[in-house]
């Protein structure tokens, strides 16, 4: 069933990111790359094209220009289709003066945009998210159920379920309770029997928690009138959702499938490194529901003498005696002879440097865009722009856990070295 004209999504474009730093030092978590040649926002939005969802906006608020000029460069519908996908950003108005202090404050705050399309049901989803789901399902649940507020869950494991809302329901799947974040014996006591969702008995018992995916679907004029009722509650899940619970017809949905909150730089690294294996958890060779990104029209990658395994290997590559293992390389990424790379992301260029300006670099000694000859890098995140000398070694030979470089070329988190955007590592450096 296509939704077109039934829903309105609006995707949360995030804060400051300071988890995922220095990855969002100069982009909003939405356009961190992903996978070698796509971005985190393009999840949420192929989703929404996917199951029919064509009226989309993207709500931004932090270091977005990266992001904004990615959405105008993509999403591009025909004149003869009602779908968009168009940026908000925060803005300061007489009515409302301030930045966005929360998920609900953001929504609260665009809802004159939003009116103007004469919204019956609202999709609010996250820009920072990896997994595939067809809302179509979602709003069939909130529709069955007359719901005036439906969240899409996941079952979890007493590990993970500490970092999430958690809510317990009736027989008939409303939801009578919600705590964020509970610990100890809060924790415990949010504890269910999830084979009433359809897990069996094994599953049940590794995972007794029904998390919340911060994904909603909101009946528009309801929503509305309880943004208006709490106007000093700034977040969905620790304000408005428990103060629906009282006297609102809130309903679970099931998603018992893939998915990643790549909040942190560990969950962004191991997320990205399952692409690459032979079976990975998130399939990108999914024709029935792609994930899309922009058109660049790069040529095939050319590979040369190079030893690559267990790998993604995007467009517009030039890898000459390359050894790679469980590695994602991005695209225009140029790799010079003798370099090796295991279990590390490379995330490419913006550009390719052309004949001239790889003499000039030649001869002013300065590295080129890419990757330098007899360079070894392990563990790592490669961001784009960055270039890397001859003989440099990122292999974190000291061990540490966390470090951050005088000079900011370099970050190390959870024991993975970060080099961020348009850093350069000079020839024979070892980190």
């Amino acid at each position: 069933m296509s939704l077109e004209n039934q829903v309105l999504a609006v995707i949360l474009g995030g804060g400051a990111g300071s988890r995922l730093f220095p990855l969002t030092r100069d982009r909003s978590k939405p356009a961190v790359p992903l996978g070698g040649k796509y971005r985190l926002i393009d999840v949420p939005v192929s989703n929404c094209i996917n199951s029919g969802v064509t009226q989309i906006f993207v709500v931004t608020q932090y270091n977005s220009a990266s992001l904004n000029r990615h959405i105008s460069q993509t999403y591009r519908f025909s004149s003869f289709s009602t779908g968009f996908v168009e940026i908000l950003a925060a803005e300061q108005r007489r009515d409302s003066p301030g930045w966005f202090q929360g998920t609900a404050d953001a929504v609260r705050q665009i809802l004159p945009h939003l009116r103007d399309w004469r919204v019956k049901t609202l999709l609010i989803l996250s820009g920072d998210h990896l997994y595939r789901m067809d809302y179509s399902k979602f709003l069939d649940r909130h529709k069955e159920t007359e719901a005036d507020l439906t969240i899409s869950v996941i079952p979890a494991n007493p590990e993970d379920a500490q970092g999430f809302g958690l809510l317990k329901t009736d027989a008939e799947g409303r939801i009578v309770q919600f705590r964020e974040k509970p610990k100890g014996e809060a924790l415990e006591e949010m504890r269910v029997d999830t084979t009433a969702f359809g897990l069996d008995a094994a599953d049940a018992e590794r995972k007794p928690y029904l998390a919340s995916m911060g994904i909603y679907l909101f009946d528009f004029e309801k929503l509305v009138a309880l943004l208006r009722r709490y106007p000093e509650a700034d977040d969905f899940g620790g304000e408005i959702i428990p103060a629906a619970i009282s006297d609102h017809n809130v309903q679970a949905h099931l998603f018992n499938d893939y998915w990643e909150d790549i909040g942190t730089i560990k969950a962004f690294y191991e997320a990205n490194l399952d692409l690459a294996a032979p079976l990975p958890k998130f399939n990108f060779f999914n024709a029935a529901a792609p994930i899309y990104t922009r058109s660049r029209y790069l040529p095939p990658s050319k590979i040369q003498d190079s030893d690559i395994g267990n790998s993604l290997v995007s467009e517009g590559c030039i890898l000459n005696g390359v050894y790679a293992r469980n590695s994602i390389i991005g695209l225009r990424s140029r790799i010079d002879s003798g370099v090796r790379i295991e279990n590390s992301i490379i995330m490419g260029s913006d550009f390719f440097e052309s004949i001239p300006e790889l003499r000039e670099n030649l001869d002013s000694g300065r590295p080129s865009i890419g990757i330098g000859r007899d360079t070894h890098i392990r563990r790592a995140i490669v961001d784009k722009n960055v270039r890397i000398g001859k003989g440099v070694r990122l292999i974190n030979e000291a061990g540490r856990t966390e470090y951050d470089a005088p000079d900011e070329t370099f970050y190390i988190r959870d024991g993975i070295i970060i080099v961020p955007k348009n850093s350069v590592i000079a020839d024979g450096t070892v980190i």
